[in-house]
């Protein structure tokens, strides 16, 4: 008792009376006990800590040693009398790595160059905020370090505790001192051959005198010979096994070892590299048990490795072992022979031969699944065999040996199987299988909700070919049925042919159904849904399984809880119930009850044991000897079924000895040679696969004719056709055949045709399903990191271009050189354009304006700051330069509480977003600016187009725009040309796309002939030029006809005509020349303006950038204060941290003192009343010593002396020396009250024989020899209580003493705690008041600190001035040169770094980008997000909801007053009521005495009357309760025997059963 769940360890002492235990989950307590009295002395409870292993001292059982993989702990028993104290004391355990030095963590913070900031010195425990009992323990996770994990330890005959890691290193403890050695460490190699402890070979620990034995998981054995910190390792023993656990018995003359097998080992020492095994049990869980028929001798067990055990009912010996080589899943043996079938994961169901007990051999096999055989089951006469999987095919196999377990056929359930359960039908000769079944839509482990039955008759195994067609499925003649049940059952029987009895793991009870037997003559699979009739409680955990009892008058169930449990099968009443296997290692897992009901074998699921319960005729049992309506179940006779099946066991016994030993080579001999051609085939195919082939084989021998004929006809119609297409080509056009004509399946190509385009609608959905996902998750993204952002970050970019400058040159130098100077300019511009231009500008800000700047300005800034009350320089920031000011603010001065330092937090960032604001318009007016100025040269190249286009210029002009940094909002946006695949469009879309074109081509050429029109001139030969300045530089003069004549043959009119041509040419050219002088002015004017209003933009450019750095200089400086301001709060909350850590601290300190002085209270009284005990003891001791003399006044003084001398004698009482005192390696453990009270029979014993007549002197008489004898003894026993009641005060003053130290210790620690405290609140008011202070200093100006120093000219040389002024002046023209040459170099690395760097974000970003789309893409979209995003009135939805709700509480509400109201007024009735028969009842309560009285007085007289009458009568009626009483007490003295008998009877036989380390 005294825990809440279990004990998780229990160890006794070495010496003395006790016992230690530990509790788990909830108490995790460590109890003392003394286990003669059953007492609990002492316990102590530490919350959350598992323990795995605890162990005792040898020599001193006051202390013990508690480990688990992350502590180790040794606890003291102080002890006072009948008080116990337990007292820990951590073992602080060493890293893995013993080579890393310095502390596990830095108990105190210190300033770092990093943080040159002022601080106190703080715990880590301060600053993480802790303030409890973790702040002791707290370690930073960069200070951690992996300890080394305990998992073995073992006491040493100093007290000192080797302790074994899971990391192979061992440690040797020293409890008294906390000192901890490294002995080992696995990368050390020990003496002997450079051998080394391995990781895992220290699991195991036993100490000896020739060293410390130790095992682990490589299974060998070592020897360790440790001399101080020298290691020397010898290996003893290979187990080729994982060693669990050694152990040394009290004699330490051999060491046992238990391996991870199961086997136990004996090791002598003195004979090393051999040992004996004493227990060698198979390794692996219990698969499942089964009873070798009759079932009153032998059992058989399958474990999951593979291993068929028979073993014996009697004693449980194991007589044979088969290794079947694969994982076993499933046991049956056969009720008509000593045959077992045993199911594998492979789905192969072997065939055991169980003849001969000693040799078991298999003698055939079946493959039959592709998955685990997870059920077999025997019918009740043996005549088939049931195999279950979780494909979902129950197979049946003909049962007997006499047909070579043939198998039948199978049939499909609707899911996977979970139970099997059968019935015999003796009259109709059928047997009835139910199996249970789970739909594929549900998860097997909560069972099934489907039953499934049919009907084998007996004649399906001689005629198996009328019930199965060619694949070996049953036909329609078989009756099914199929039941649906609404709750999921995970086990089920079935009794009677119409009762199932069903276990639900949901529910936890047994379910009974009653099934309806006129289905059976539809023959067909039918659906009828089941609802239990009766319903019986269950076990605590689920999944349960169910059994019934051969005789089918028990139902057995059993559980996860390992408790088994016995009902009757009609009103499932509980027998009784038994717990055979703990709930922890999973339960029972299979269950076997015998045929005569007197044996049932239980397996656990995880705890590798076999139960056997067993009711024996002769004794009584509460388990299974059970009345049944008057008669004895257990010893009924057997049926006459039962008597034909015992009879026909020899029979198949004999066939199932002569059959022969089944093996691969066994199986291809016995083939046929038509098999052997296709063995190679069926070697992999499981017995439906093989059927089907077989199926297939014969199929096409019978239609081979048929195939082949039909095959000649489709070629000779083939050819046909063929011969037909090509005289159609031949054929003139009108009397022609469409191709498709010639088709002869029109409905096939129409079909694949319809298919065809339901994949492409399919194609086209999922498409646009894509495409929808696609435009959500853009929305979803624009939404998250596009319209989330209140500022959107922008840039903009010059509008200046090399392009303008080479423009402008147009009208110096011919257009060909212009444009090869400005590819080179263009070139050479635009590598370094950027990093010129940020450089130039920083340089100019930050270097060159603070030089620069006129000492005018700085003037006028410095009055304008003096005028507003505070200068720059106080305030620590340029922000009120920029915008940022803020009449609130409070001075760097002012800031004391921390009231005003979160109020200027508040306020420092106000300024920021002010100054970022102020910016931010300033940006926008700029950008506003560029836009205006870029629609501004986009009009003005629309005329120099025009210009150029006339001046017959093919160069490209310059068009200013934005970039995608300057208007990031259209990345959001896919243009057209972005698209290169072809875009899909519909018949509509592409109508439409046409009529468009056509209007815009119609568009397109009126708007030319129009300009047609425009541009004509009509030139007439008599008339005049008519022309256009707009042409007039490609207008062309025609010449008159008499060009083409020679001159010779010209008139006097063709003259005229050519002098008016080159007049009007001459005219033509002057006009021409003076138009182009005309256009190329008015270019060169249209470039400045570009170039002039350029350079103003970028001017204007230029000073925002320096706004910009100033801003951000701004920026920086008040984060900087704010940082410090944060920094200060941060440093103020750790101290307030530390500060009510002390506090709890001092106050757990006190609670400590007030239980110590209460304890130190109650021993010094304790003491105080156990101090006159012990000194009146004293006195009566001496008193006995003085009156010796006195009582032996009637003896001669010579007698008295010599008596005397006798008196003073004492027995010496010496240990025996037995031979394990030299093997031994522990001593006698120290002395004690207790153990000085252990050796007072030996004193006794000893006094016994000294006081014996031998030892009597001579001359004196036998009575004074005998009353010196008592004298003796009573001297004797008052010296043995004096020492007692000594060794007992002297352990009081040793645990008040260390009361009164710990006592001492505390008070010492409250004090040192007070003064850290003062200290503490001494140096938070130092930081309080000690503020930092944010200076804004000119550039350049450094504070150096004045020193105090006298120059000394003893050693100086004079020089001329102008010396040391050109050496400083080529030291700094080096300088300069240095510093220009460095901040080149810098810059270019800078560019180099920041390409670099952008190159990795871009990277960064695509691979998040691409995570993200993959996210939204897996995202599912549940009814509720649907609905709410396609409902637009998704919120009136809702809100009606509630309106609803609330109308419907309003009205309840209403009710329950009405409720309330009515029954206030029965209430008030009913105390009405009560009143009244409280009146009725105290009226007849006093009729009721007056009625006692009477009758009393009626009683005495009848009483005196009828004495004499009745005295005989009741003597005769004394004596007969008297001898019934006799016979009652004798029957219970013989009972008691019988219990006695059969509880030494069940201890033999569990001594036998199971491994002990005890000699028997």
């Amino acid at each position: 008792g005294g825990t809440k769940l279990d004990y998780t360890l229990l160890t006794f002492s070495y010496s003395g009376s006790y016992l230690a235990s530990y509790s788990s989950l909830p108490d995790y307590a460590l109890g003392i006990w003394n286990w003669q009295e059953g007492v609990c002395l002492c316990s102590k409870s530490q919350p959350g800590v598992d323990i795995t292993s605890l162990t005792f001292n040898p020599l001193n059982w006051y202390q013990l040693c508690l480990a688990n993989s992350h502590s180790l702990t040794v606890w003291n028993v102080e002890r006072s009398d009948s008080i116990y104290h337990l007292k820990p004391i951590s073992i602080e355990l060493p890293v893995e790595n013993v080579c890393e030095d310095g502390p596990m963590s830095p108990a105190y913070s210190s300033p770092t160059p990093e943080y040159p900031y002022y601080n106190p010195e703080l715990p880590i425990s301060a600053i993480a905020g802790l303030m409890d009992e973790r702040a002791e323990t707290f370690m930073p996770k960069e200070t951690r370090r992996p300890l080394v994990r305990p998992v073995s330890h073992c006491w040493t005959s100093t007290s000192d505790i080797y302790v074994g890691c899971e990391s192979g290193h061992l440690l040797l403890v020293n409890p008294e001192t906390q000192a901890v050695t490294v002995l080992s460490t696995p990368e050390k190699e020990l003496p002997r051959a450079g051998k080394s402890i391995l990781k895992g070979s220290l699991n195991a620990m036993a100490v000896n005198t020739e060293g410390l034995y130790v095992a682990g998981s490589d299974g060998i054995l070592r020897c360790l010979q440790i001399k101080g910190s020298t290691v020397k390792v010898e290996d003893c023993w290979d187990a080729e096994a994982p060693i669990e656990s050694i152990e040394f018995p009290p004699e330490y003359n051999v060491l046992s070892v238990a391996t991870q097998k199961g086997s136990v080992h004996i090791y002598e020492p003195s004979q090393p590299k051999v040992a004996s095994c004493t227990v060698d049990a198979c390794f692996g869980n219990y698969v499942s048990v089964a009873l070798l028929a009759p079932g009153d001798k032998y059992c058989v067990t399958a474990k999951e490795l593979g291993d068929v055990q028979v073993l014996s009912l009697e004693d449980g010996a194991i007589i044979s072992t088969l290794h079947l080589g694969t994982q076993a899943t499933s046991l049956a043996c056969c009720p008509l022979a000593h045959c077992a079938a045993v199911g594998t994961a492979s789905g192969h169901i072997y065939f055991i031969d169980l003849t001969k007990i000693e040799k078991p051999r298999i003698v055939q096999r079946a493959f039959l699944y592709k998955t685990p055989v997870q059920y077999l089951h025997y019918d009740q006469t043996g005549a088939f065999l049931l195999t279950g999987s979780t494909d979902g095919s129950v197979f049946v196999i003909n049962g007997k040996p006499s047909k070579a377990f043939q198998v039948i056929g199978y049939t499909v359930v609707g899911g996977k199987v979970l139970g099997l359960s059968t019935q015999y039908k003796m009259k109709k000769q059928q047997v009835t299988v139910l199996v249970l079944v789970c739909p594929e839509d549900r998860d097997p482990a909560n069972g099934g909700t489907v039953l499934e039955m049919f009907v084998l008759p007996s004649e399906i195994s001689t005629h198996a070919a009328k019930y199965t067609d060619h694949r070996g499925v049953l036909n329609d003649t078989i009756p099914k049925l199929k039941y649906e049940v609404a709750d999921p059952l995970s086990s089920i029987v079935l009794l009677n042919h119409n009762c199932v009895y069903g276990y639900c793991s949901e529910t936890k009870l047994i379910h009974r159904y009653v099934l309806n037997q006129e289905l059976f003559s539809l023959l067909v699979l039918t659906n009828d849904t089941l609802t239990p009739e009766k319903q019986a409680e269950g076990h605590q955990l689920a999944p349960g399984l169910l059994l019934l009892s051969p005789h089918q008058l028990w139902l057995i169930s059993a559980a996860k809880d390992g408790l088994i449990r016995i009902q009757d099968a009609s009103s499932l009443e509980i027998y009784a119930q038994a717990q055979c296997h703990s709930y922890q290692t999973g339960g029972i897992q299979s269950m076997v009850c015998s045929t005569d009901c007197q044996t049932l074998l239980t397996t656990g699921q995880y705890d590798r044991t076999l139960v056997s319960l067993t009711g024996r005729k002769g004794y009584t049992s509460n388990i299974f000897v059970y009345y049944y309506n008057g008669a004895n179940i257990s010893a009924s006779s057997p049926s006459p079924k039962k008597k034909k099946q015992l009879s026909s066991i020899p029979l198949q016994n004999t066939i199932l000895e002569s059959m022969p030993e089944w093996t691969a080579a066994t199986a291809s001999a016995c083939e046929s040679p038509e098999e052997s051609k296709s063995q190679n085939i069926y070697t992999v195919l499981t017995w439906v696969d093989q059927r089907l082939q077989e199926a297939i084989i014969k199929e096409s021998q019978k239609y081979a004719d048929k195939k082949k004929n039909l095959k000649k006809g489709i070629k000779t119609l083939r050819k046909t056709i063929q011969n037909m297409m090509r005289e159609n080509e031949l054929l003139p056009d009108i009397e022609k055949l469409e191709h498709h004509e010639f088709n002869l399946n029109l409905e096939e190509q129409e079909k694949l045709q319809a298919l065809g385009e339901q994949e492409v609608a399919k194609a086209r959905e999922a498409i646009e399903l894509e495409n929808l996902a696609m435009c959500y998750l853009r929305e979803l993204i624009q939404q998250e990191c596009w319209d989330s952002m209140t500022v959107k970050g922008r840039t903009i970019k010059s509008i200046s271009c090399w392009n303008i400058m080479a423009q402008q040159e147009i009208q110096k130098q011919r257009i060909s050189t212009v444009m090869r100077c400005k590819k080179q300019i263009s070139q050479a511009a635009h590598r370094n354009k950027l990093k010129t231009e940020v450089t130039f500008a920083r340089k100019e800000i930050v270097e060159v304006q603070a030089k620069a700047a006129p000492e005018k300005e700085e003037e006028e800034l410095e009055e304008e700051s003096k005028e507003e009350g505070v200068s720059l320089s106080l305030m620590g920031s340029l922000s009120s330069q920029c915008g940022g000011s803020n009449p609130f603010l409070y001075s760097q001065f002012e800031l004391f509480t921390k009231e005003e330092k979160i109020n200027q937090i508040v306020l420092l960032q106000n300024i920021i977003c002010e100054v970022k604001k102020t910016f931010n318009r300033e940006f926008d007016t700029v950008f506003r600016q560029k836009e205006q100025e870029v629609v501004r040269v986009k009009e003005r190249n629309q005329r120099i187009q025009e210009i150029m286009s006339d001046l017959e210029l093919n160069e490209k002009i310059w068009l200013p725009g934005f970039t995608d940094d300057e208007k990031p909002e259209r990345s959001l946006v896919v243009d057209d040309s972005e698209i290169k695949v072809e875009k899909f469009l519909t018949p509509e879309q592409k109508a439409k796309a046409e009529e468009q074109a056509r209007i815009e081509e119609e568009r397109r050429l009126e708007v030319e002939d129009q300009h047609c029109r425009l541009r004509t001139s009509t030139v007439g030969w008599g008339g005049g030029l008519c022309k256009r300045k707009t042409n007039i530089i490609v207008f062309e003069i025609p010449p008159p006809p008499c060009v083409s004549k020679p001159e010779t043959e010209w008139a006097e009119e063709d003259r005229r005509q050519f002098r008016e041509y080159e007049k009007k040419v001459k005219e033509l050219s002057e006009e021409r020349e003076k138009y182009r002088k005309t256009l190329e002015a008015e270019l060169k004017k249209l470039l400045a303006s570009i170039h002039d209003s350029t350079q103003a933009f970028d001017e204007a450019l230029h000073r925002l950038f320096e706004r910009k750095v100033k801003s951000e200089m701004a920026i920086f400086q008040e984060e900087l204060k704010l940082a410090n301001i944060v920094f200060s709060l941060l440093i103020n909350e750790e101290i307030n941290n530390r500060e009510t850590e002390l506090n709890h601290l001092l106050e757990r300190l006190k609670n400590q003192k007030e239980r110590k002085s209460s304890q130190e209270r109650t021993q010094k009284k304790q003491m105080k009343s156990s101090q006159p005990f012990y000194t009146e003891i004293e006195h009566s001791y001496q008193l006995l010593d003085r009156g010796f003399r006195k009582e032996f006044l009637d003896v001669s003084a010579i007698m008295v002396d010599h008596l005397y001398k006798l008196y003073k004698r004492r027995p010496r009482v010496q240990r025996r020396r037995t031979h394990t005192d030299s093997i031994s390696p522990l001593q006698e453990s120290p002395g004690s009250a207790r153990a000085a009270s252990a050796t007072y029979p030996h004193l006794m014993k000893a006094m016994d024989e000294l006081d014996a007549p031998e030892n009597m002197p001579e001359n004196l008489d036998l009575p004074i020899w005998q009353r010196f004898c008592l004298a003796r003894r009573a001297k004797v026993e008052s010296e043995q209580q004096i020492k007692q009641k000594a060794l007992t005060l002297a352990e009081m003053q040793a645990f008040l003493q260390r009361r009164t130290e710990e006592d001492e210790k505390i008070n010492q620690d409250t004090d040192n705690i007070m003064r850290e405290t003062n200290v503490l609140r001494e140096k938070k008011m130092k930081f309080q008041l000690n503020l930092t202070v944010q200076f804004l200093f000119k550039q350049g100006q450094v504070e150096v600190d004045n020193g105090d120093f006298i120059a000394d000219y003893r050693d100086s040389i004079l020089l001329h001035r102008s010396v040391v002024e050109d050496l400083n002046g080529v030291i700094k023209t080096l300088g300069e040169q240095k510093i220009a040459s460095m901040i080149e170099s810098k810059d270019f690395r800078k560019g180099i770094v920041q390409l670099e760097w952008e190159h990795k974000k871009m990277q960064m970003e695509m691979e998040d980008l691409n995570n993200k789309a993959r996210d939204i893409q897996n995202m599912k979209m549940t009814k509720d997000i649907l609905k709410y995003l396609n409902d637009p009135d998704y919120e009136s939805g809702i809100s009606k909801q509630i309106a609803v709700l609330e109308k419907t509480i309003q009205a309840q509400e209403k009710h329950h007053i009405k409720n309330v109201n009515r029954y206030k007024r029965i209430l008030k009735d009913l105390k009405q009521h009560i009143k009244h028969k409280e009146k009725e009842n105290k009226k007849m309560d006093e009729d009721l005495q007056e009625m006692l009285v009477s009758t009393s007085e009626r009683k005495h007289i009848y009483t005196a009357i009828a004495a004499g009458k009745n005295t005989q009568s009741a003597a005769e009626i004394r004596y007969q309760d008297i001898v019934q009483r006799r016979k009652l007490v004798d029957l219970a003295r013989a009972q008691t025997q019988e219990v006695a008998v059969l509880r030494a009877e069940v201890e033999r036989l569990r001594m036998k059963t199971f491994p002990a380390l005890v000699q028997m």
